[in-house]
């Protein structure tokens, strides 16, 4: 069984949706896991929260994890951890496992402090441990936004018919993975991948942002919005990664395939 935590978010949702005789999913308040096969999701979701409150990533993202890995030290607790490719920096290309990273944005620091207090604790203590850092991840989400889950944010306006503006006109790399296949590939991740090890989760095939926009367009029967641009904001800029794609040969070669393509996915994310 695997103690899930984070289990009613966005991709958490899904792996539980999936996955529902293998879950077992740990309470919002409660920390102590219940089984030695963990995977955690608890995390913040954008490099924005600095508007609202300093501590929000703080909290979320490391202050929540400790509370949870003081009930960790056993060296049979396998942790397997959900991060981002946020945390190799601003201009995301192609980026392997062994890149050094190097964040900006609070969130995307604190994950990336995560992930190494995580190897920390697991080598004083004996445990095993994987990261795993996702691409873009879209999907039928209830809470999508300008910060968080853009795609399906945009999707939304064109449903509206309303006119929407992309930085740089979208023409920025993107590589956008189905939420079903990511919560399928954590699955494989962790009966497959070695212990102690980083991966990748992607499809390894990026395409333009104003491509995978207008795809989208053209899906939505009748839709009359105009596709505009827009210079990138100065925030954006310092936080949030230009191009991102992530090298997913590792995942790849291990032998895992997507089951939605983009097409088929963003069409499905058109006319629901």
């Amino acid at each position: 069984m695997i103690s899930v935590y984070g289990g009613t978010g966005f991709i958490g949702g899904s792996f539980c949706d999936l996955f529902p005789d293998e879950i077992i999913k740990i309470p919002k308040e409660s920390r102590e896991p219940q089984s030695k096969n963990i995977l955690y999701f608890i995390s913040t979701t954008t490099n924005y929260n600095i508007f609202k409150d300093l501590h929000i990533d703080i909290n979320t993202n490391l202050n929540v994890l400790m509370e949870v890995l003081q009930y960790c030290k056993d060296n049979d607790t396998i942790f397997n951890f959900i991060s981002t490719g946020f945390v190799y920096g601003l201009d995301v290309i192609n980026a392997k496992e062994t890149d050094l990273p190097d964040p900006a944005g609070f969130y995307s620091i604190t994950k990336r402090t995560a992930e190494k207090m995580l190897v920390s604790f697991c080598q004083n203590f004996g445990c095993k441990y994987r990261i795993l850092r996702l691409s873009n991840v879209y999907g039928t989400d209830k809470t999508v936004s300008m910060q968080k889950n853009v795609l399906g944010f945009m999707v939304n306006k064109l449903k509206n018919n309303e006119d929407i503006c992309l930085y740089e006109g979208g023409m920025v790399y993107r590589d956008y993975m189905h939420v079903d296949d990511v919560s399928r590939s954590i699955k494989f991740i962790m009966e497959r991948g070695a212990e102690n090890e980083i991966y990748n989760v992607g499809t390894g095939h990026p395409s333009y942002y104003y491509d995978i926009i207008k795809m989208a367009h053209d899906y939505i029967p009748g839709c009359t919005s105009k596709i505009t641009s827009m210079e990138t904001p100065e925030f954006y800029s310092r936080n949030q990664p230009k191009n991102f794609y992530l090298n997913s040969e590792k995942l790849i070669k291990m032998g895992f395939k997507e089951n939605t393509s983009l097409n088929i996915g963003i069409k499905k994310l058109c006319t629901n």
